[in-house]
């Protein structure tokens, strides 16, 4: 016990100080931050997902009715809950919704196709649940891309470079056990991928979207596009609307001022290595403009990057490369597009003009474009295209929903491989000023290296002349068709033709069961005691609280309620095999709103807590699974997405002193006199 005549002084002294600590905390966080770690971890899904080794297989479990009224309603980019298999191990309410711009708008008006761009969100449904450590998974369609392979070539070489991008593979994406396409497979560029590349450091994450023509350019600084050039105006944070738009994190109002004092002293040259992350950006910059990606910041549009900051350092990270290549469509020739040149490249942009003024600096870019050669020259490039065509090219030749037939493809394949190749010694020779590096000088040069040869429209492009003047996926559909026909088909290149001719039926009508029905699209009938979509649950596996013989619901898409996960990193649970989660049962048309009828039914029964004893968020405390068992003990951990990693060191600080607060408090309680 405590018995001090100035037990009362020492108790409020130790109070205002645990007070002063805990703010002194919050005002040097980002120095405590940064200390308690800038180097990423690694993670499990590294290997898992992205070795590259194979594509992986990817099984997205839905109700037929919440498939097609997503692939209907598209454009609102709305998400709606599945059940996803990913090379055998399933992920339960998982958030699923189409994403894209010009090419979610472009298909959206294209009544010949639905085969859109995808986000995979582990944890929108339940907090923490990661796939194998990974927050969010992007598939994409390789949108007005014939070679299937420009996005996969690009991120292959930031990888060779080290560059902070994100990691790839292919992906066989099925839908119901029924083959849908080969997308390509990213990681998202959130939380998880900061926690890979960075670890517990402080960080803001922003990816403006301004789709504004000409940017600021080289000298349009206020040029109206809310910062999004990352050109500086002035010091007013409003001037900056569409960077905070683009907010992933939660920045604060400090954040942003960072941000904008950075780009104040990029501007003015001052301090570079202070306010920018020199090292990746030459990384950076040298892939890109290897790319020659008009969707960009080195064209004429101000969106397309994601941008970082930490302790008053900006990086870039890239995205979005399928019209790589002179993909934006034009009139742009092959030659041209192969002799891009590699000086003053960025022409929405101010933002790297000081920083290749500096002597040492542009050294440094110009020594990540002789990498950049030297992947293509020194066989690099050779492995990834070969490893490529071996992986995707059954894929593509049986893809039901592509938008080029295969014939296009491997021309596409082919000229890609013959460009990049003249593209490598054109950087090659720009480096060591053989030919002319800038644009405007390159105008009179008669050395340029020629590749008049090569056709640069079968690569694919933006602006085939389709609706809106975008993608013509007509088109390109009618020339798959008519070359599918010519062609020896195997009894999936047939379920292929099928949905095909579904697509082009109806518009209103397509869904990702068109090649089980065989009924322009409707769904499999539900028969009792059936999952829905026609998935038949596994031997033994009760949908949590779906009584006997009744058809189990999917979990309502539109109420956010928590569940566990049925994997963490490190432990799994086996996934239904294609054949027990998928039938090709036939149903007419009224089945349809019977079953959303039943499901609706089901469906609150199903929400979390229905019986007032969910454990883990588990209605009944029951893994999906039945029989009463428990999820694993470290369910739902393994990700990043629900822990705010950044204030970890304040926290405990705060913590520390406050409890040693509540110690001397509950000493000072317990002295003679006072209980």
């Amino acid at each position: 016990m405590i018995a001090h005549k100035h037990i009362t002084k020492i108790v409020s002294v130790i109070m205002v100080l645990s007070v002063c600590l805990c703010l002194c905390a919050a005002a040097f966080s980002e120095k405590i931050k940064t200390v308690a770690g800038s180097s990423g971890i690694s993670q499990e899904y590294e290997s898992k997902l992205f070795s590259s080794e194979s594509p992986i297989e990817v099984n997205i479990i839905m109700d037929s009715s919440d498939w097609s009224d997503m692939l209907d309603n598209a454009i609102s980019e709305e998400y709606k809950e599945c059940t996803v298999e990913i090379n055998g191990t399933t992920f339960y309410r998982v958030g699923i919704r189409p994403k894209g711009n010009t090419s979610l708008s472009s298909i959206a008006s294209d009544p010949t196709t639905d085969r859109y761009s995808f986000k995979l969100e582990f944890d929108k449904y339940v907090d923490g649940q990661t796939c194998f450590g990974l927050d969010k998974l992007v598939l994409n369609n390789n949108y007005a891309d014939a070679t299937n392979m420009k996005e996969a070539l690009v991120y292959d070489l930031f990888k060779y470079v080290g560059a902070d991008a994100s990691l790839y593979n292919y992906a066989k994406i099925n839908v119901n056990g029924e083959y849908w396409g080969v997308y390509l497979a990213l990681e998202a560029v959130e939380d998880s991928f900061l926690l890979r590349n960075y670890g517990v450091q402080s960080g803001e994450l922003y990816k403006p979207e301004s789709m504004n023509i000409g940017g600021g350019g080289n000298g349009g600084a206020g040029s109206g596009n809310g910062g999004a050039d990352l050109n500086y105006t002035d010091d007013e944070l409003d001037s900056y609307s569409t960077i905070w738009d683009g907010e992933i994190t939660d920045a604060k109002k400090a954040d942003r001022k960072r941000v904008v004092t950075a780009l104040k002293n990029i501007s003015q040259g001052t301090d570079l290595q202070k306010y920018m992350d020199i090292d990746n950006l030459v990384r950076y910059m040298a892939v890109h403009v290897f790319s020659v990606n008009e969707d960009s910041l080195s064209g004429s549009m101000t969106h397309n990057y994601y941008l970082y900051e930490t302790g008053g350092m900006l990086n870039l990270i890239p995205w979005d490369y399928n019209l790589a290549f002179g993909g934006m469509g034009g009139e742009k020739e092959a030659t041209s597009v192969v002799n891009d040149a590699i000086d003053n490249a960025f022409s929405a942009t101010n933002f790297f003009d000081t920083l290749t003024a500096n002597e040492e600096y542009n050294a440094l870019y110009y020594d990540n474009l002789k990498k950049v050669a030297e992947y293509i020259s020194g066989g690099e490039f050779e492995k990834f295209y070969n490893r490529v065509r071996s992986q995707i090219d059954e894929l593509v030749k049986t893809d039901p929903t592509a938008f080029y037939s295969y014939d296009d493809y491997t021309k596409a394949a082919e000229t890609l491989f013959e460009l990049v190749k003249l593209r490598g010694e054109s950087i090659e020779k720009q480096v060591d000023g053989t030919i002319p590096s800038t644009a405007e000088e390159q105008k009179s040069a008669d050395n340029l290296v020629d590749a008049s040869n090569l056709a640069l429209s079968v690569l694919g492009s933006m602006n085939n002349g389709g609706p809106n003047g975008g993608f013509d996926a007509k088109q390109v559909n009618a020339n798959k068709t008519a070359d599918d026909s010519s062609a020896d088909k195997t009894d999936t290149a047939a379920t292929t033709e099928s949905t095909s001719d579904s697509q082009n039926a109806s518009s209103q009508n397509q869904n990702a069961f068109s090649g089980a029905a065989g009924q322009n699209g409707t769904p499999p009938e539900k028969p009792d005691g059936e999952a829905p979509g026609g998935m038949t649950p596994p031997d033994g596996m009760t949908p949590p609280n779906a009584a006997q013989g009744e058809a189990p619901s999917m979990p309502n898409a539109e109420n956010e309620g928590e569940t566990a996960t049925s994997q963490t990193q490190g432990e799994t649970t086996t996934a239904p095999t294609q054949a027990e989660t998928t039938t090709a049962s036939l149903n007419e048309k009224e089945t349809e709103s019977a079953a959303a009828s039943e499901q609706g039914e089901t469906t609150a029964a199903a929400q979390p807590g229905a019986d007032g004893n969910a454990q883990n968020g588990f209605p009944g405390g029951n893994f999906p699974g039945g029989n009463g068992q428990q999820p694993p003990d470290n369910m739902g951990q393994g990700g990043s997405s629900s822990l705010n990693v950044k204030n970890l060191a304040v926290y405990g600080i705060c913590l520390a002193v406050m409890l040693l607060f509540l110690l001397f408090a509950a000493l000072y309680k317990r002295r003679p006199g006072r209980a």
